[in-house]
């Protein structure tokens, strides 16, 4: 497999095509080596347009989501970045180029380790890698965007809670077969509006 043109063809016929268009983003995805994050056994898979399947029963999600994942969270480089289920690492990677710093949780301390792993090996920036479930982590910690890898049934107010003024967190709501990716902005004076992108069907967060 010719790597660099399935790269480039999956910037170009995947995520291009589902309306990626911000270069920040398109260079992240560029730039991360996504075939050093796929288990051996789906190497050459690793710029196909699906789901690559992880362990635990956990996907990797296709390439074009995460672009529109990416873009929608109009990162900015002082931003702090928290993401929910760490999973491949490959996201995490794309997220540390974008901002200032991310932390990055999995309820899978195998997941961890292995993102870690990974991703030191690229030399970004201020990234830390937590075992925890998400869904009882406390508010006191506040970020700039937070990034959910995976479904929730239903919108409430746990993670949005944890978004400083002007945060956004995208997320995927509802359960299988229709389920819709979100964008929700907090304002200054603390209400929040939510923002339709697109229908897909991903895995749920563990509990």
């Amino acid at each position: 497999m010719n790597l660099e043109e399935a790269r480039s063809q999956m910037l170009g016929q995947q995520i291009r095509a589902w309306e990626v268009l911000d270069d920040r983003v398109l260079g992240a995805l560029g730039d991360t080596p996504r075939e050093s994050f796929v288990p051996d056994a789906y190497r050459d898979l690793a710029f196909a347009d699906m789901e690559i399947p992880l362990a635990h029963s956990q996907q990797m999600l296709a390439p074009k989501v995460e672009g529109r994942l990416l873009q929608a969270l109009c990162l900015e480089s002082s931003d702090d970045v928290l993401e929910i289920g760490t999973g491949s690492g490959f996201l995490t990677a794309c997220l540390a180029q974008l901002a200032s710093s991310v932390v990055s949780i999995d309820i899978y301390e195998d997941f961890s380790r292995a993102a870690k792993e990974n991703v030191e090996k690229l030399e970004l920036g201020d990234i830390e890698f937590r075992t925890e479930d998400a869904l009882v982590m406390g508010h006191q910690e506040q970020f700039d965007a937070i990034a959910v890898s995976g479904s929730i049934p239903n919108l409430d107010e746990h993670f949005i809670r944890m978004l400083r003024p002007g945060g956004r967190l995208f997320v995927i709501v509802g359960r299988a077969p229709v389920m819709e990716a979100r964008v929700v902005t907090m304002h200054q004076r603390g209400d929040y509006v939510q923002e339709s992108l697109f229908e897909s069907v991903i895995a749920p967060l563990i509990n």
